[in-house]
Order: C-alpha cells, then sequence, then structure tokens
C-alpha cells in the first residue's frame, strides 16, 4: 500500500516531535551510566578540583566521631581543623571571585565584625544506599510536570540527579532526604540593631511520605510531606500550631495548609501560609517561602542554570548546635557571632530566579547556590522591585550522620537595608534532633490538630 506524501510528511512530524520530547525530558544511557562512577550517586562531581582546594568524594561521612552518643547534639568531626585564612572587607578582592555578591555585600556592610573563617573541605554529605538506587532509578523516568510545577516519575531520592534546566535543580531541593520523619525543638530570632531579642520557640515535626522506603507514587496522593509546628514560647503566642500538606505536583493541587488559633479554639484553612506571605513570628524578616532556603510552589518565577561554580559556602557549622554554645553566644548585634561559623570552598550549582511579568513577590530575583553533593541550598542573594541587594540568606549546613544526611543546622537571613537579620533553627541549648519518629498519617489531618490544640 502506497502512502500518500502528505501523510508520510505528518508521520515524519509526529515522530520528530516525539523523539525531540523523550530526549528533552530524560538523560541520555550514557549520561545514567556516568552516576555513581565519575558523578556521584547525588550527580555531583566525584572527583575534586584541579588545585585541589576541593577533595574528591570518598562516600562523605558515614561513621560516627569519636565521643558522639545517638540521641545526643553532633560531635564535631572536624574540631581539629584550623582556620586556612580570614576574608575581610580588606582583603575581599583576593577572595572575590569565590564569594556571591550577598556575601561582599555583608562583608563591606559590617567591616568592624564581618569576617568569614575558611576551613579545609570536607566533603561530609551522605545518603542511605537505598536513596542513591532510588536517584539513580529517577534519573530515567523523571520529569517535570506541565509549566515545571510539579514532578513525575520519581520517588525516595532526587529526581535530576543531572538536571537541566533551573527548575529540575530546584525541585532536587524541594523533595531531597532528610530521613523519614524527624522532631526539633528549635528558637527563632530577630535581634535590633542593638542585640536585644525576643526568643519565639518552635516544636516541628516533617512526615516525608516521599523519602519513606515502599513508598509509590501512587501511595503519595500527591503529597510530598507533612509539616507541623506549634508555637512553644513566648506565652503570648504559644499554642498556635500550623499543619501543611506539600503537593507534588502543583499543577493538580495547591498546597494544604491549617491553623490552630488557640484563643477560638478552632481549626481554619491558611491558604496564606505559602509565597511573600511573612513567616510565622518573624517580624517581617523572612517570607514563608523562606523556611528551610525556599519551600512550595515555583509557579511565579522564572528559573535559569546559571552553571556550577566555586563558592565559599557554610559547611559542617557543628559549632552552632553545640551545647556549650548558648543562644546568647550566636546572637550578636547586626549578625550572627561568625567566630562561630565555618566557610569551606565547595562547587555549588548557580540558579537565577526572575519573577514572572504579572506575578507578585516582594523578591523580584533571587540567586540560589545549590552543594552539588546534597541539593542543600546555602546561599541565596534576593533583590528587591529596583534590583537592589536586599536581603541574604545562609543555610549552616552540617551532616547529620547517625541518619545519614545532609541539612541546616542554622538558617540566617540578613537583611541589608534594615540593618538586622532573622536567625531560625537555634538548637544548642534545645534537645538535639530526633529523626525517624513513630507517625502516621492520622497524626497530619485537620481533626489531630483540633485534637491537639490546647488554649
Amino acid at each position: 500500500m502506497r502512502m500518500n506524501p502528505k501523510t508520510i510528511l505528518g508521520l515524519a512530524l509526529v515522530f520528530a516531535v516525539c523523539s525531540t520530547a523523550t530526549v528533552w525530558a530524560g538523560l541520555t544511557p550514557e549520561e545514567i551510566a556516568k552516576l555513581g562512577k565519575e558523578l556521584t550517586p547525588m550527580g555531583a562531581e566525584k572527583a575534586g578540583n584541579a588545585d585541589g582546594t576541593i577533595p574528591a568524594w570518598d562516600g562523605g561521612l558515614t561513621k560516627f566521631p569519636a565521643g558522639y552518643t545517638p540521641g545526643e547534639h553532633y560531635v564535631d568531626p572536624y574540631a581539629g581543623d584550623a582556620a586556612q585564612f580570614t576574608i575581610t572587607a580588606a582583603n575581599i578582592a583576593t577572595y572575590a571571585d569565590k564569594l556571591t555578591p550577598g556575601q561582599q555585600a555583608l562583608l563591606k556592610a559590617y567591616p568592624d565584625t564581618y569576617e568569614m573563617n575558611v576551613y579545609p573541605t570536607h566533603r561530609s554529605a551522605a545518603y542511605p544506599k537505598r536513596i542513591y538506587d532510588k536517584t539513580i532509578e529517577n534519573a530515567k523516568t523523571a520529569e517535570l510536570a506541565p509549566g515545571g510545577n510539579g514532578i513525575t516519575g520519581a520517588i525516595n531520592g532526587v529526581p535530576f540527579p543531572i538536571p537541566k534546566n533551573g527548575q529540575e535543580v530546584i525541585w532536587n531541593h524541594l523533595v531531597r532526604y532528610r530521613a523519614d520523619s524527624a522532631a526539633r525543638d528549635i528558637g527563632q530570632a530577630a535581634p535590633t540593631r542593638g542585640g536585644s531579642y525576643t526568643l519565639v520557640q518552635f516544636h516541628d515535626e516533617f512526615y516525608m511520605q516521599y523519602s519513606m522506603e515502599g513508598m509509590t507514587e501512587t501511595d503519595l496522593n500527591n503529597r510530598i510531606f507533612f509539616f507541623k509546628q506549634e508555637v512553644m514560647a513566648p506565652a503570648r503566642l504559644a499554642g498556635g500550631i500550623l499543619l501543611v500538606a506539600e503537593t507534588m505536583d502543583q499543577v493538580k493541587e495547591h498546597r494544604n495548609a491549617w491553623l490552630y488559633n488557640p484563643g477560638q479554639r478552632r481549626v481554619r484553612r491558611a491558604p496564606n501560609v505559602a509565597y511573600d506571605n511573612p513567616g510565622t513570628a518573624a517580624d517581617a524578616m523572612r517570607t514563608s517561602d523562606q523556611l528551610d532556603m525556599y519551600n512550595g510552589a515555583i509557579d511565579r518565577y522564572d528559573w535559569k542554570l546559571v552553571g556550577k561554580k566555586e563558592i565559599y559556602v557554610p559547611y559542617n557549622s557543628y559549632k552552632l548546635q553545640d551545647p556549650s554554645v548558648k543562644f546568647k553566644e550566636i546572637l550578636t548585634p547586626l549578625h550572627i557571632n561568625q567566630d562561630l561559623v565555618r566557610y569551606e570552598l565547595h562547587r555549588v550549582w548557580v540558579v537565577d530566579a526572575t519573577l514572572k511579568e504579572g506575578a507578585r513577590h516582594i523578591y523580584k530575583r533571587r540567586t540560589f547556590y545549590l552543594d552539588e553533593d546534597s541539593w542543600q541550598i546555602v546561599v541565596v542573594d534576593c533583590y528587591d522591585q529596583r534590583d537592589q541587594l536586599w536581603r541574604v540568606s545562609e543555610g549552616h549546613a552540617m551532616s547529620y550522620y547517625n541518619v545519614p544526611a545532609l541539612w541546616t543546622s542554622l538558617e540566617v537571613h540578613t537583611d541589608l537595608q534594615a540593618g538586622r537579620y532573622l536567625a531560625v533553627g537555634l538548637n544548642s541549648e534545645n534537645a538535639p534532633y530526633q529523626f525517624f519518629i513513630k507517625r502516621s498519617l492520622e497524626d497530619y489531618t485537620p481533626a489531630a490538630l483540633r485534637r491537639e490544640g490546647k488554649r
């Protein structure tokens, strides 16, 4: 049977479009074969850099350091390291190529007190083998939902270990592994320029459905995780509870959130817990989507993958959760105590997020810097509507080696224009993080929130 030439042309076009879509949506077998070989299972470059200042990845920190007792605060495995050099406003030009614009602005804004002590680099990020295996599996099947506002074909591991665009990079951060479940008691403070502050205490719980062993994409029911946060202090705020159900495909369904109000003894929907609405009890020093460095829907920005760069970032920041360090030692005027902060040279993915035309957000542009070994956002530079640098966020990362997973020990959001900052995650005076807590889906429903609420 002979085909009409127009039919042949039409079939050829359909085949070309389908082939193009297949190549765009996934990776080639050659690319996937690199995972676990020249690339780590998470997609980072396994080799060190040319001058040896970044070592090769050797599996990360998988053994407990001497003196660590499970269930207690973490012992610093690198406590014996000495700082190699200190970056100050006076020598900033020497290191400018490895600093973000925000970091440079901080050094210039506080020339007498702000400094960055740089230590030897340790690529301590490590994860369970099943997370590595699932990440390699995801590389073969994961795709962005329409518009990039969701993911399909992925579970447990990061979906895009070899990312092709900025949306894929940010989704890796959003679903990265931090155990199946966790609870933490943390403090938050927004000191005045003079250094006075009111400490807000939270009890947080994370129920990470996406990460749970044996979980399937169908069983998720479009829920990545559940987050519950109760305000414990001060008394005037205590008793309020926030519950969030985060969605995997935000095109199908936006995040669901509820608030328990202890004064009214009622649970209400909380649609405003998203985007640039103020963070809980944060004195307007951060937006809702800045918790965990970035969370929630990505639909208001255009995401551009700039590439990879070597940057001095906060890393292996064990001092900030050391129980011998008091909150008042961390919370100094204008910025946190930089003597307690550790910086290391790491390769990071750089992503520019630019506000879409017609979309609303207080940040017109944000530049994200993500650790290549973990997909943890470690630095963010935020710009206002005048394109002026406004706020700088640093996620002080460390390996929770009993999980194992890399997460932050403290988040700091510094407002350059106000001369103030917000510290979120203060934990040195509180109980250590608890991982793999026993919970079920029934614990994260509006009905459970209503039962738990108290005056």
